[in-house]
């Protein structure tokens, strides 16, 4: 995937992977539009001159075709759409209390995927063209069961790309699913200290995502272990090391 001379919109691009991801695509020439519900957070870079912002809220149909109304209308060239919002909520399963976290999360990370793919494809197939990126997680493959729904959404992101990708072939439009591991933003530093850097991330990502055909799949390496654990036959061991966690909810 070429990321010079390119229009893109970054949803969920305010802040953590997203807004680095912005700033590499902003940094290779590209035009970037990013999206989220705090455009604050990146008032700086906007005053700059060095992205522009657009207020989106995932989980409101009507917010996401507001933001898509705006968004082409200034840039009816748009070519790029990645849509990456997510939170990350731990649960236990044992309170019912914890479906309002579960209810969230699939709301954001799972239907708001879908909302804005819905909102931007008939734009790139009537273009001719264009590339859309979804951002999964490599929880999606090896829960993580302190947040069992953040990997159920993610997993459904992983398996409707997959569709999205066999019903877009042939209209030019390219799919391509980034499975990041931790990476330390947004406090991840301090639930995992091994989460990655951030720039170092961003560097394996990019190398990744500018090949040569482009990978359908966007894994670095520290995700790869999480990709391919049923391959691999590490599955059933790495459950039970990332499992230890659940010690840390009440009365455990």
């Amino acid at each position: 995937m070429d990321i010079s001379a390119r229009t893109a919109l970054v949803v969920g691009g305010t802040s953590g992977i997203g807004l680095g991801l912005a700033r590499r695509f902003a940094a290779a020439g590209s035009t970037v539009v990013v999206a989220g519900r705090d455009t604050g957070k990146v008032a700086d870079l906007v005053g700059a001159g060095t992205l522009e912002a657009v207020q989106v809220d995932v989980t409101d149909a009507g917010s996401v075709l507001r933001a898509r109304d705006e968004v082409l209308a200034g840039h009816p060239d748009l070519d790029v759409v990645v849509t990456m919002s997510g939170v990350m909520l731990f649960e236990d399963l044992r309170d019912p209390a914890h479906f309002e976290a579960a209810r969230t999360t699939v709301e954001v990370n799972l239907l708001g995927t879908i909302r804005v793919l819905d909102a931007f494809t008939p734009h790139l197939i009537a273009r001719g063209g264009g590339d859309l990126v979804t951002v999964t997680s490599g929880i999606a493959f090896l829960p993580f069961p302190l947040m069992p729904t953040y990997g159920a959404s993610k997993a459904g992101v992983h398996a409707y790309t997959e569709a999205v990708r066999a019903q877009l072939a042939g209209t030019g439009v390219a799919v391509t699913e980034l499975v990041p591991p931790a990476v330390a933003t947004a406090g991840q530093e301090e639930v995992n200290p091994a989460a990655l850097p951030l720039e170092g991330f961003l560097d394996e990502v990019v190398g990744l995502l500018t090949a040569d055909p482009t990978p359908h799949e966007v894994v670095v390496r520290a995700a790869q272990r999480l990709r391919h654990a049923e391959r691999d036959g590490t599955y059933a061991d790495l459950l039970q090391q990332r499992s230890a966690a659940l010690s840390t909810l009440p009365g455990r």
